[in-house]
């Protein structure tokens, strides 16, 4: 793959001067905030909605650390992976429409070194992010509530971040078969909706990347759940999905 390494270091360069270096770690900071203080207030909230009710009494147990780490990978699951999907989808159709994929490839770059470039670089700042976005949960949890599940709460953030590192290497391949930041969005949106769907099938979810979706929260809960074959072809499919971008753009034409 001739000129990843110049390409990768180009590409890392352009996250740290464009709006991509602060906007996904903002949106993984601020679920961070808001998982702890969320689970906090919310018993309180409830409460008070009912107490405006007159007749009305509803018990609601005090937040716990569990409650805190439940909320931030919910949000994961559901806020940021959008916004991963969405963030991604012009990885490779935007640098084809603004030419600059014509003029980094007349330099000693392969088309396939471009993409892999690409996937490499977006997983970076979605696994940075990600663990930014993590920790300030774990302080403020710790702060608000105790030290427990810590074990448990970074497993259940791998498995997430494996789930979205499979959906920008998705977002690739979607991006250099449609050719165009909206409709690989959109596509992207699709495949995580059918995932999710999937993901109520029992098949699907021993033995694919749907799997992974729900997985966190049970990670959380301490249900035994096989994770075994989700990761294995969340994995897998990574690959692919990177192989398969690579394959499809260096058969196009600019």
């Amino acid at each position: 793959m001739q000129g990843f390494r110049v390409f990768l270091v180009k590409e890392a360069r352009e996250i740290t001067r464009t709006w991509r270096i602060w906007v996904l770690p903002a949106i993984l900071v601020a679920v961070g905030v808001l998982g702890p203080i969320s689970a906090l207030l919310a018993p309180a909230l409830v409460e008070s909605l009912a107490g405006s009710q007159p007749g009305v009494v509803i018990e609601i147990p005090e937040a716990t650390t569990l409650d805190a780490y439940l909320q931030f990978v919910g949000d994961l699951t559901q806020i940021v992976l959008i916004a991963v999907i969405i963030a991604s989808a012009g990885m490779i159709a935007g640098e084809v429409r603004s030419g600059t994929a014509v003029l980094v490839l007349t330099k000693p770059l392969s088309r396939q070194a471009m993409v892999v470039a690409k996937v490499v670089s977006n997983s970076v700042l979605v696994a940075l992010s990600t663990a930014l976005g993590s920790f300030v949960c774990w302080v403020l949890t710790v702060a608000l509530f105790d030290d427990a599940l810590v074990v448990e709460f970074v497993e259940a953030v791998a498995v997430w971040l494996l789930l979205a590192l499979f959906f920008v290497a998705l977002m690739a391949l979607l991006s250099v078969v449609l050719r165009s930041q909206a409709g690989a969005a959109g596509a992207g949106l699709a495949a995580y909706l059918l995932l999710a769907i999937a993901s109520g099938w029992g098949p699907a979810r021993e033995y694919s990347p749907a799997g992974l979706v729900a997985a966190s929260g049970r990670v959380l809960t301490g249900e035994n759940i096989a994770l075994v074959w989700p990761v294995v072809t969340a994995v897998v499919g990574i690959v692919a999905l990177t192989v398969a971008a690579a394959a499809v753009f260096t058969r196009q034409e600019l």
